[in-house]
């Protein structure tokens, strides 16, 4: 089976009026996504953000968590942990995959053709290596759709709203393509 990483970009993404922006790091994000990619065999987590003070942020949770009585008092979330990589911006995650990584964006938006049963029966018969791009805020801002190989089809609720936790659709996404 292939190797499947993630990014959460804090930027480039856009805001509600469609302005080019850079969101907040939220505990909640690293812990919880950080358990779903241990959960889904993912191989490492980036979290993407330009603000200095939003990674020191995310280092001292990090830190904690790594911290010898954290380690004693919830083990789990330590390993889950481990698999977060902070970097200032996506060319950096870019730089330390190996040569070849497909990059695959997600969207709310209808723009994504790529089906999840396709990409989960490639995963699934390749050795290759796959970065997953999640965008925070309204979504991931156009230039980075430039970066990248394909766009996943957008999770298609039944009722017409249609802007999920950034947890949440990190959760769906890796079931539909890591799950057994």
């Amino acid at each position: 089976m292939a190797s499947v990483y993630i990014a959460l970009l804090h930027h480039p993404v856009y805001n509600k009026r469609k302005d080019v922006v850079s969101t907040c790091i939220t505990g909640f994000d690293l812990h919880d996504i950080a358990r779903t990619a241990l959960t889904f065999g993912v191989k490492k987590y980036y979290v993407v953000n330009p603000l200095p003070a939003q990674r020191q942020f995310a280092k001292r949770i990090f830190e904690f968590w790594m911290d010898e009585g954290s380690l004693e008092f919830n083990w789990t979330r330590a390993e889950a942990f481990k698999l977060i990589s902070i970097k200032e911006e996506l060319g950096q995650v870019l730089a330390e995959l190996p040569k070849g990584t497909k990059v695959i964006a997600t969207s709310a938006q209808p723009q994504g053709s790529l089906q999840y049963a396709e990409l989960k029966d490639e995963i699934k018969s390749s050795k290759g290596n796959y970065l997953i791009l999640f965008g925070t805020g309204w979504g991931l801002a156009e230039g980075v759709f430039k970066k990248v190989d394909a766009t996943l089809e957008p999770i298609d609720g039944v009722s017409g709203y249609n802007h999920l936790p950034v947890r949440s659709a990190v959760a769906i996404i890796l079931d539909r393509l890591l799950s057994r």
